[in-house]
Protein backbone atom coordinates (compact mmCIF):
# COMPACT_ATOMS: atom_id res chain seq x y z
CA UNK A 1 0.00 0.00 0.00
CA UNK A 2 1.19 3.48 -0.84
CA UNK A 3 1.00 6.07 1.93
CA UNK A 4 -0.65 9.35 1.03
CA UNK A 5 1.54 12.41 1.56
CA UNK A 6 0.06 14.94 3.94
CA UNK A 7 -0.12 18.54 2.63
CA UNK A 8 2.87 20.54 3.71
CA UNK A 9 2.03 23.78 5.62
CA UNK A 10 4.08 26.92 6.17
CA UNK A 11 6.83 26.71 8.73
CA UNK A 12 7.14 29.38 11.42
CA UNK A 13 10.17 30.78 9.61
CA UNK A 14 8.26 31.10 6.36
CA UNK A 15 5.35 32.80 8.14
CA UNK A 16 7.75 35.22 9.78
CA UNK A 17 9.28 36.13 6.42
CA UNK A 18 5.86 36.69 4.86
CA UNK A 19 4.76 38.88 7.78
CA UNK A 20 7.99 40.87 7.58
CA UNK A 21 7.46 41.51 3.87
CA UNK A 22 3.85 42.59 4.50
CA UNK A 23 5.06 44.91 7.26
CA UNK A 24 7.63 46.51 4.96
CA UNK A 25 5.02 47.01 2.25
CA UNK A 26 2.58 48.58 4.71
CA UNK A 27 5.30 50.85 6.12
CA UNK A 28 6.21 52.02 2.62
CA UNK A 29 2.56 52.64 1.81
CA UNK A 30 1.98 54.60 5.02
CA UNK A 31 5.12 56.66 4.41
CA UNK A 32 4.04 57.43 0.85
CA UNK A 33 0.54 58.44 1.98
CA UNK A 34 2.00 60.60 4.75
CA UNK A 35 4.32 62.33 2.28
CA UNK A 36 1.42 62.97 -0.08
CA UNK A 37 -0.69 64.42 2.75
CA UNK A 38 2.20 66.64 3.80
CA UNK A 39 2.67 67.90 0.24
CA UNK A 40 -1.06 68.59 -0.10
CA UNK A 41 -1.02 70.51 3.18
CA UNK A 42 1.89 72.66 2.00
CA UNK A 43 0.20 73.32 -1.34
CA UNK A 44 -3.05 74.23 0.41
CA UNK A 45 -1.20 76.60 2.74
CA UNK A 46 0.67 78.18 -0.17
CA UNK A 47 -2.68 78.85 -1.88
CA UNK A 48 -4.10 80.34 1.33
CA UNK A 49 -1.13 82.68 1.66
CA UNK A 50 -1.46 83.80 -1.95
CA UNK A 51 -5.18 84.39 -1.44
CA UNK A 52 -4.35 86.41 1.68
CA UNK A 53 -1.91 88.50 -0.34
CA UNK A 54 -4.64 89.23 -2.90
CA UNK A 55 -7.09 90.05 -0.10
CA UNK A 56 -4.62 92.57 1.34
CA UNK A 57 -4.12 94.21 -2.06
CA UNK A 58 -7.89 94.30 -2.59
CA UNK A 59 -8.32 95.93 0.81
CA UNK A 60 -5.68 98.53 -0.10
CA UNK A 61 -7.51 99.39 -3.33
CA UNK A 62 -10.83 99.72 -1.50
CA UNK A 63 -9.49 101.63 1.50
CA UNK A 64 -6.42 103.47 0.23
CA UNK A 65 -4.12 101.76 2.72
CA UNK A 66 -2.98 98.40 4.04
CA UNK A 67 -4.60 97.07 7.23
CA UNK A 68 -2.73 96.77 10.49
CA UNK A 69 -1.96 93.27 11.79
CA UNK A 70 -4.37 91.71 14.25
CA UNK A 71 -3.02 91.21 17.76
CA UNK A 72 -3.51 88.10 19.87
CA UNK A 73 -6.42 89.71 21.69
CA UNK A 74 -8.15 91.49 18.77
CA UNK A 75 -10.22 88.51 17.56
CA UNK A 76 -9.02 88.70 13.99
CA UNK A 77 -9.60 92.46 13.64
CA UNK A 78 -6.78 94.85 12.73
CA UNK A 79 -5.32 96.65 15.74
CA UNK A 80 -6.13 99.46 16.03
CA UNK A 81 -9.44 99.23 14.22
CA UNK A 82 -9.53 101.60 11.27
CA UNK A 83 -5.76 101.53 10.84
CA UNK A 84 -3.24 104.11 11.98
CA UNK A 85 -0.10 103.45 14.02
CA UNK A 86 -0.31 99.67 14.38
CA UNK A 87 -0.04 97.95 17.72
CA UNK A 88 2.30 95.24 16.46
CA UNK A 89 3.83 95.78 13.03
CA UNK A 90 6.16 92.80 12.93
CA UNK A 91 4.64 90.05 15.11
CA UNK A 92 0.91 90.20 14.37
CA UNK A 93 -1.63 88.01 12.63
CA UNK A 94 -3.56 88.31 9.38
CA UNK A 95 -6.65 90.46 10.20
CA UNK A 96 -9.05 87.91 8.73
CA UNK A 97 -12.22 89.49 10.09
CA UNK A 98 -11.23 92.90 8.72
CA UNK A 99 -10.49 91.32 5.34
CA UNK A 100 -13.43 88.90 5.32
CA UNK A 101 -10.94 86.04 4.88
CA UNK A 102 -11.73 82.34 5.44
CA UNK A 103 -11.17 79.85 7.02
CA UNK A 104 -10.84 81.16 10.56
CA UNK A 105 -10.83 79.62 14.03
CA UNK A 106 -13.42 80.31 16.73
CA UNK A 107 -11.57 83.53 17.66
CA UNK A 108 -11.58 84.92 14.12
CA UNK A 109 -7.97 84.20 13.14
CA UNK A 110 -7.05 82.88 9.68
CA UNK A 111 -5.68 79.33 9.65
CA UNK A 112 -3.19 77.37 7.57
CA UNK A 113 -3.59 73.68 6.71
CA UNK A 114 -2.27 72.66 10.15
CA UNK A 115 -4.71 74.97 11.99
CA UNK A 116 -1.95 77.42 12.90
CA UNK A 117 -2.73 81.13 12.75
CA UNK A 118 -1.39 82.90 9.66
CA UNK A 119 1.09 85.66 10.50
CA UNK A 120 1.26 89.13 8.94
CA UNK A 121 3.76 91.99 9.18
CA UNK A 122 3.60 95.43 7.56
CA UNK A 123 6.24 98.13 7.04
CA UNK A 124 6.07 101.33 9.10
CA UNK A 125 9.14 103.48 8.42
CA UNK A 126 10.23 105.23 5.23
CA UNK A 127 13.43 106.24 3.53
CA UNK A 128 12.63 109.96 3.69
CA UNK A 129 15.08 110.70 0.89
CA UNK A 130 12.89 108.84 -1.62
CA UNK A 131 9.77 110.89 -0.92
CA UNK A 132 8.97 113.66 -3.38
CA UNK A 133 6.72 115.32 -0.79
CA UNK A 134 6.40 114.75 2.92
CA UNK A 135 7.55 111.58 4.70
CA UNK A 136 5.15 111.34 7.63
CA UNK A 137 4.85 107.89 9.22
CA UNK A 138 3.11 105.56 9.46
CA UNK A 139 2.75 105.64 5.70
CA UNK A 140 1.27 102.36 4.46
CA UNK A 141 -1.50 101.97 7.06
CA UNK A 142 -2.96 105.50 6.94
CA UNK A 143 -4.92 106.56 3.86
CA UNK A 144 -4.42 110.31 4.25
CA UNK A 145 -0.69 109.97 4.93
CA UNK A 146 -0.10 107.59 2.03
CA UNK A 147 -1.91 109.99 -0.29
CA UNK A 148 -0.05 113.02 1.06
CA UNK A 149 3.43 111.43 1.01
CA UNK A 150 2.93 110.00 -2.47
CA UNK A 151 3.94 106.81 -4.20
CA UNK A 152 7.59 107.74 -4.58
CA UNK A 153 8.17 106.91 -0.90
CA UNK A 154 10.02 103.64 -0.32
CA UNK A 155 10.28 101.62 2.91
CA UNK A 156 13.33 102.28 5.07
CA UNK A 157 16.30 100.00 4.36
CA UNK A 158 15.76 98.33 7.74
CA UNK A 159 12.10 97.44 7.13
CA UNK A 160 10.89 93.86 6.51
CA UNK A 161 14.12 92.32 5.34
CA UNK A 162 13.89 88.73 4.08
CA UNK A 163 17.10 86.78 4.55
CA UNK A 164 18.22 83.37 3.32
CA UNK A 165 19.49 82.20 6.70
CA UNK A 166 19.91 83.27 10.31
CA UNK A 167 23.36 81.66 10.26
CA UNK A 168 25.83 83.81 8.37
CA UNK A 169 28.95 85.78 9.14
CA UNK A 170 28.29 88.37 10.35
CA UNK A 171 24.99 87.09 11.79
CA UNK A 172 21.79 88.97 10.87
CA UNK A 173 20.58 91.56 13.38
CA UNK A 174 17.44 93.68 13.48
CA UNK A 175 17.41 95.68 10.24
CA UNK A 176 20.29 93.83 8.56
CA UNK A 177 20.64 90.36 6.97
CA UNK A 178 24.41 90.47 7.35
CA UNK A 179 26.44 89.81 4.17
CA UNK A 180 24.99 90.91 0.83
CA UNK A 181 24.71 87.29 -0.32
CA UNK A 182 22.31 86.57 2.55
CA UNK A 183 19.71 89.12 1.40
CA UNK A 184 16.77 87.50 -0.39
CA UNK A 185 15.20 90.92 -1.04
CA UNK A 186 16.99 94.16 -1.81
CA UNK A 187 17.76 96.30 1.22
CA UNK A 188 19.83 99.26 0.08
CA UNK A 189 19.36 102.11 -0.21
CA UNK A 190 15.69 101.39 0.51
CA UNK A 191 13.60 98.41 1.46
CA UNK A 192 11.40 96.80 -1.18
CA UNK A 193 8.83 94.85 0.87
CA UNK A 194 5.72 96.43 2.42
CA UNK A 195 4.03 93.32 3.82
CA UNK A 196 4.88 89.71 4.71
CA UNK A 197 2.37 86.88 5.14
CA UNK A 198 3.58 83.53 6.43
CA UNK A 199 2.64 80.21 7.95
CA UNK A 200 4.80 78.89 10.83
CA UNK A 201 4.47 75.41 9.36
CA UNK A 202 3.52 71.98 10.63
CA UNK A 203 6.17 71.86 13.35
CA UNK A 204 5.08 75.15 14.94
CA UNK A 205 3.24 73.38 17.77
CA UNK A 206 6.52 71.92 19.05
CA UNK A 207 8.12 75.38 19.44
CA UNK A 208 5.51 78.14 19.42
CA UNK A 209 7.72 81.04 20.59
CA UNK A 210 11.08 82.43 19.54
CA UNK A 211 12.61 81.26 22.83
CA UNK A 212 11.31 77.71 22.45
CA UNK A 213 12.36 77.55 18.80
CA UNK A 214 15.87 78.72 19.72
CA UNK A 215 16.09 76.19 22.55
CA UNK A 216 15.07 73.45 20.09
CA UNK A 217 17.79 74.52 17.63
CA UNK A 218 15.28 75.95 15.13
CA UNK A 219 17.14 79.22 14.76
CA UNK A 220 15.73 80.19 11.36
CA UNK A 221 12.18 79.69 12.63
CA UNK A 222 12.98 81.62 15.81
CA UNK A 223 13.95 84.61 13.64
CA UNK A 224 10.40 84.70 12.24
CA UNK A 225 8.86 84.80 15.72
CA UNK A 226 11.07 87.32 17.53
CA UNK A 227 9.11 90.45 16.58
CA UNK A 228 11.83 92.36 14.74
CA UNK A 229 12.10 93.39 11.07
CA UNK A 230 14.28 90.46 9.89
CA UNK A 231 12.60 87.34 8.50
CA UNK A 232 13.95 84.08 7.06
CA UNK A 233 12.63 82.27 3.99
CA UNK A 234 14.05 79.19 2.27
CA UNK A 235 13.11 75.66 1.26
CA UNK A 236 12.16 73.18 4.01
CA UNK A 237 15.12 71.85 5.98
CA UNK A 238 15.41 68.86 8.34
CA UNK A 239 16.64 68.82 11.90
CA UNK A 240 20.41 69.20 11.93
CA UNK A 241 20.52 71.55 8.95
CA UNK A 242 22.25 74.91 9.21
CA UNK A 243 19.73 77.10 11.00
CA UNK A 244 17.84 74.04 12.25
CA UNK A 245 14.60 72.41 11.16
CA UNK A 246 12.56 74.79 9.01
CA UNK A 247 9.14 74.47 7.38
CA UNK A 248 7.78 78.04 7.39
CA UNK A 249 6.02 79.15 4.18
CA UNK A 250 6.21 82.84 3.24
CA UNK A 251 4.92 85.27 0.62
CA UNK A 252 5.30 89.04 0.49
CA UNK A 253 4.10 92.20 -1.24
CA UNK A 254 6.78 94.33 -2.95
CA UNK A 255 6.24 98.07 -2.70
CA UNK A 256 6.03 98.34 -6.49
CA UNK A 257 3.17 95.86 -6.61
CA UNK A 258 1.21 97.81 -3.99
CA UNK A 259 1.73 101.14 -5.74
CA UNK A 260 0.93 99.57 -9.10
CA UNK A 261 -2.41 98.27 -7.84
CA UNK A 262 -3.29 101.60 -6.24
CA UNK A 263 -2.34 103.54 -9.35
CA UNK A 264 -4.28 101.19 -11.65
CA UNK A 265 -7.37 101.63 -9.48
CA UNK A 266 -7.02 105.43 -9.49
CA UNK A 267 -6.35 105.57 -5.74
CA UNK A 268 -2.91 107.10 -6.36
CA UNK A 269 -1.38 109.45 -7.19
Amino acid sequence: MQLKKRPRGFTLVELAVVLAIIGLLLSSLIYALSAQQEQRAREQTQRSLEQAREALLGFAVANGRLPCPASSGSSGVENPGGGGDCTNYYDGFLPAVTLGFQPVDSDGFALDAWNNRIRYAVARNLNAGTCAGTSTVPHFTVKATLKQNGMSCQPASTELLICKSSQSAPAPVAGNCGPVANFLTTAAPSGTVVAIIFSPGKNYATAATAALASAAGKLDEAANLDGNTVFISHTPAPSGATGGEFDDIMVWIPVGVLYGRLASAGVLP
